[in-house]
Parts: structure tokens; C-alpha cells; sequence
């Protein structure tokens, strides 16, 4: 008798042939996208850990998070909003009034990376004295 394998077997098999240490493997993709300070950046904020945040996930406008994000242009805000939108993370959200208004908000899948955003951020602050001491020691040893 031959199985067939359920749509299930194929998700479990798709899942388990992820191996980011393969250079074809898409999941690296994701991991360059997450691995951008902006991406950080912006998932944090959403996350509420932004100035003032509550550490509650919240709403932002677009301009909230143009000034809650110091440095970042209208162009990489604008395609990293775009790409994360793409990726599940973030809804965007139109309100018909006048002016429009657009809304991110971390979705359950952001909400779920949150935390490894959250953790990462507050380890380069934690640790940022350090790596420049170790930084400036190489430097002056090179």
C-alpha cells in the first residue's frame, strides 16, 4: 500500500529541510530582513519599547514612528514598513478621513518576534561599552 503524504507531512517536511547554513535556503533571506537595525528598530516600537512605550504593543502613525526612530530616512522606513507588511509581520491599516490615516501594528506573527527584538536592542545598549572598549583595543593593536 503506498501513503500518500497528508498536506500536513509536507508542511513538518518543508519545515525540517529549513537549514539557514544552506546558501539556497530561503530562510536566509529572512534572516538578512530581520538582521537590519530598521527592522529591529521599527518591530521594537511597535512593540511599545519605544520613548514613552509602555512595553505594550501599540498603534503607530507613520510620522509617530519617524520620530520615535531617529535617522531613519522616509525611503528605508517606508521600505522596511513595506517589507515587513510583505513578510506578515505589521498591518497596515487605512482609515478614510481627511486627511487618510494609516496605522502599523505588530500582527501575532510580529508579536511572536517581538521579545528576540526586544532582547537583542536592549543587549547592544546593555553591552555597547564593552564592544567599544574591545573595538578601541583592536584598533590601537592593528
Amino acid at each position: 500500500m503506498v501513503v500518500t503524504p497528508t498536506a500536513a507531512d509536507k508542511r513538518d517536511d518543508a519545515k525540517n529541510a529549513y537549514n539557514a547554513f544552506l546558501a539556497v535556503c530561503p530562510s536566509r533571506q529572512l534572516l538578512d530582513r530581520l538582521a537590519d537595525k530598521w527592522v529591529v528598530l521599527v518591530l521594537c516600537a511597535l512593540g511599545g519599547d519605544g520613548p514613552g512605550g509602555g512595553g505594550e504593543p501599540v498603534s503607530m502613525r507613520y510620522s509617530e514612528l519617524s520620530r520615535v526612530i531617529a535617522g531613519v530616512s522616509q525611503k528605508m522606513l517606508t521600505q522596511t514598513l513595506r517589507s515587513l507588511e510583505r513578510d506578515g509581520l505589521i498591518t497596515r491599516t487605512v482609515t478614510a478621513t481627511v486627511p487618510v490615516t494609516v496605522d502599523y501594528a505588530l500582527t501575532d506573527l510580529g508579536l511572536s518576534l517581538h521579545q528576540t527584538t526586544r532582547q537583542l536592542r536592549a543587549w547592544a545598549q546593555d553591552h555597547m561599552d564593552a564592544v567599544q572598549i574591545h573595538r578601541d583595543h583592536h584598533d590601537r593593536h592593528r
